[in-house]
């Protein structure tokens, strides 16, 4: 015992002499001076430990001194109003202190754009302003702006940059970028087919968007507007990134006055790595190059030109081989794997060109007058050859590891082939001439604007399907081989539109206690249709003189959508040329909240909106092809809780969390079916007429929530996290050729998260890079590797409906990507 009890005292007492030691353990310390861009000392720089948020200032010489942990790596942080954030890593020694120099680059551009934006969205109904920094960072298989917008609204396909907002369409949305409308592609029937979006990210300044309640300035749509700005250089610079899916170079730069201006970007992007999972097995050859460039030139101080170009090319092949589909059927009766194999034969070709030219003139007349001239053309041209059969056997698919047989269909209960042949060609030319103006007086501010639009379309659409199922064609007719689809079509068109709107907004009280107001008319002409529409619209906003920093918004309106080419297309390939604009009576209400949450500025929005829509064309989604009826044969409404909240969770990182409630439904006249009674037999003795009334919408969907956060390391600000998730309830999917049965089968919830890592392998302190170095230009280097779908969810998109022996129909699940890694390297200068 004795050993044991000497053993214990010796282990109290080296606690005893080692813990106070511990605790006196000498600090170290960083001081230093912080300086301009001249050298100059710069007081009141605000310098934290990077994770914390207490910290010191420098005094009126620009000098600090600062306390830090030893032995343990830590970040210090240099912010100051209109400079650049500064970070500094360090590794000091017990009682080491460490003397050094800072120099802040000047960033008041950047802050202003902040400044400004912070006011305008708080008061507007239904805008949202995104970073466009974010748009690079955010880990999404389609790298774009549309990628962030879909966190604001939901999704339910990563291949497409299309989105639908408080229930409306894809062909609902409003796209501008400096100020030029800009179209899309109308013949793409899968995101897999889809190349680049119109919108090139490093060329971004401002994002503005509105989910709904937007002002009489913006166009005649009916569910949202994307409002880009570009940039407008001011140096020398650009940037450049390579990824496995795209690649891109931005450059841009100014003339030694300063008076021309050019921002060029160029893009590539081949989702062959991506589609190279996806269940059909083949040969993929999907590619999609742009170039875009924007030129300004300052006549004089009062006039400024801009020319805005773009030419896009998207080609997408496929050579299918084969493919298998899965899936399952639960019921309280039986459980059953049903698989449907098929191999095919032929090819798909498909070919979409996008070029546009603008040009515009402003001119300020002065500080309160401002008049814009713009011009356009905007040129779609597509084409679509498919030519592929294919055999298949349909039945119960064996997932018994154990069994020879595991994998394909033992129990067959259907076979067929089909053939589906198109040979389609589309057109598109929209030529543009507006003028735009903006007058301030005092609290007024006025804004006009007038349009004319000239659009031409050429259309042949030829395609056909044939299927045979059991050896009997469909549809079935003992005396003629019939093809289950045929389409014939050929139209020439030309449209006339006349717009304009006018505008004041209107300010009451001061900055403390304020109500502004926005009130306008916007009138369309479409002389294809003869119809002249009148919009009127009102937004208001309320800042009452409370404790809290809190706004009521408001706004309502009539928001009627002029026919287009592809809502004018029926079924059958015909055009309606006398269709009416869609209509619809809209209002919204809402608030905005600013406070401190987890010890940083945070935001908080709600907003409820209803919709009463009329003279409705109904419409069915398949993938992303919207197919319409081509009649203005129902009536519609939506309604829904939307709330926001964005701030810093993490300390110089905006994180965005937002949830949608959302209900639509539609009304189609004249969409009766029969309810028949059958006797013993199973014959029919008597039927009675029914009417379907009200059913979902296709883009009814209960809830959506969507989640963008970033972070970073504790001790290195340089190695960041990002994570994007977005998750939307079950969508309705339409049988086709069934009153009774419309929108009766259901997608299922989308669930898709994707996280990226990125690390800055080169920051923006020239001065320890030698002078010789090839990295002396560069301003930052960032290597990201990416994981999409990381829980590998299959998602489903679409239906394919089979039929077996017993004519028994059933939906076998067109699904999405799988997991994919993707590494990508991003370089400025």
């Amino acid at each position: 015992m004795q050993p044991t009890l000497r053993s214990i005292l010796l282990v109290l007492l080296t606690f005893c002499f080692v813990l106070p030691a511990a605790a006196q353990k000498n600090p170290a310390f960083v001081s230093g001076i912080v300086v301009d861009e001249e050298d100059k000392p710069l007081a009141g720089v605000s310098i934290t430990i990077l994770g914390r948020q207490t910290g010191v200032s420098t005094n009126d010489s620009g000098k600090f001194r600062i306390q830090v942990v030893p032995e343990k790596a830590f970040a210090l942080v240099f912010s100051h109003t209109g400079f650049n954030t500064e970070q500094k890593n360090f590794l000091l020694n017990e009682g080491e202190e460490e003397s050094i120099t800072v120099q802040l680059q000047k960033g008041a551009e950047v802050l202003n754009e902040v400044v400004i934006s912070d006011q305008r969205d708080r008061r507007e109904a239904g805008l949202i302003r995104p970073n466009p920094k974010t748009v690079l960072n955010l880990p999404s298989v389609t790298t774009g702006v549309e990628s962030l917008i879909k966190i604001f609204v939901g999704s339910n396909n990563e291949l497409t940059s299309q989105y639908t907002v408080r229930g409306g369409s894809y062909d609902e949305n409003l796209i501008y970028v400096n100020d030029f409308e800009v179209f899309r592609p109308y013949l793409i029937r899968n995101g897999q087919q889809e190349g680049l979006s119109f919108i090139n990210p490093e060329m971004v300044r401002n994002i503005s968007f509105y989910n709904g309640g937007f002002a009489a300035r913006y166009g005649d749509k009916m569910s949202s507007v994307l409002d880009i700005q570009y940039k407008k250089p001011r140096r020398f610079g650009g940037s450049a990134y390579v990824g496995i899916l795209e690649q891109g170079l931005q450059l841009e730069g100014t003339s030694r006055k300063e008076k021309f201006t050019y921002l060029v970007g160029v893009r590539n992007r081949s989702n062959r790595n991506l589609l190279s999972r996806q269940e059909t097995q083949g040969n993929y050859v999907p590619s999609s190059t742009d170039l875009q460039a924007l030129f300004t030139y300052q006549v004089s101080k009062k006039w400024q030109a801009e020319v805005l170009g773009n030419i896009s090319r998207s080609k997408f092949f496929l050579q299918p081989a084969y493919s298998q589909l899965t899936t399952s059927v639960f019921s309280p009766f039986y459980t059953q794997s049903l698989g449907l194999d098929v191999y095919f034969e032929g090819q798909e070709k498909d070919q979409y060109t996008t070029n546009m030219i603008g040009a515009s003139l402003t001119n300020q007349v002065n500080k309160r007058l401002r008049l814009k001239w713009l011009a356009s053309r905007f040129e779609n041209d597509e084409e679509e050859n498919i030519d592929i059969a294919g055999a298949y056997l349909f039945g119960e698919r064996d997932f018994d590891q154990s069994q020879a047989t595991f994998g394909t269909i033992v129990n067959p209960l259907g076979a067929g082939i089909f053939h589906n042949f198109a040979r389609n060609k589309l057109t598109i030319r929209n030529w543009n001439y507006s003028h735009k103006g903006n007058f301030d007086l005092d609290r007024h501010a006025l804004q006009w604007g007038i349009g004319y639009d000239r659009t031409t379309i050429n259309d042949r659409l030829h395609e056909w399907e044939f299927q045979d199922s059991a050896g009997y064609s469909i549809p079935y007719n003992p005396n003629t081989l019939e093809l289950s689809k045929l389409i014939n079509s050929n139209a020439s068109l030309e449209v006339n539109k006349f717009s304009g709107y006018l505008q004041d907004n209107i300010l009451f009280g001061d900055s403390a206690r304020s109500f502004t107001l926005s009130a306008g008319l916007r009138f369309n002409y479409n002389s294809l249709n003869k119809e002249f529409l009148l919009a009127p619209r009102i937004g208001a906003s309320w800042k009452p003189a409370w404790k809290r920093d809190i706004i009521f918004r408001a706004a309502a309106g009539a928001y009627h959508q002029p026919p287009f080419y592809r809502e004018m297309r029926r079924y059958d390939g015909t055009l309606n040329t006398g269709l009416k604009a869609q209509k619809s009576w809209q209002g919204v209400l809402g608030f905005d909240y600013n406070f401190i949450g987890f010890g940083r500025p945070m935001r908080w929005t709600v907003e409820g909106y209803y919709k009463n829509m009329t003279d409705v064309v109904p419409y069915d989604i398949d993938n992303v092809r919207v197919r319409y009826f081509g009649e203005n044969s129902a009536k519609a409404y939506a309604y829904g809780l939307e709330t926001r909240i964005h701030g810093e969770l993490v300390k110089d990182a905006e994180s965005w969390i937002s949830i949608g409630l959302m209900r639509t439904r539609e009304n189609i006249k004249g969409d009766t079916y029969k309810e028949y009674t059958l006797d013993d037999q199973n014959q029919p003795i008597d039927s009675v007429t029914l009417e379907k009334g009200w059913v979902r919408r296709p883009t009814d969907r209960m809830i959506t929530f969507g989640m963008f956060f970033q972070d970073y390391l504790a001790t290195n600000k340089n190695m960041k996290m990002y994570l994007n998730l977005i998750y939307g309830t079950n969508l309705p999917y339409n049988i086709p050729n069934s009153v009774k049965y419309r929108n009766g089968a259901e997608i299922p919830a989308y669930i898709r998260a994707d996280i990226g890592f990125s690390y800055l392998l080169l920051d923006s302190d020239r001065s320890k890079r030698r002078s010789h170095s090839p990295f002396l230009g560069f301003d930052n280097i960032w290597a990201s590797l990416e994981v999409f779908n990381i829980i590998d969810r299959d998602n489903t998109i679409s239906y394919l409906l089979i039929k077996d022996f017993s004519n028994t129909t059933y939906l076998m699940p067109n699904r999405l990507t799988p997991r994919l890694i993707n590494f990508k390297l991003v370089a400025r200068w």
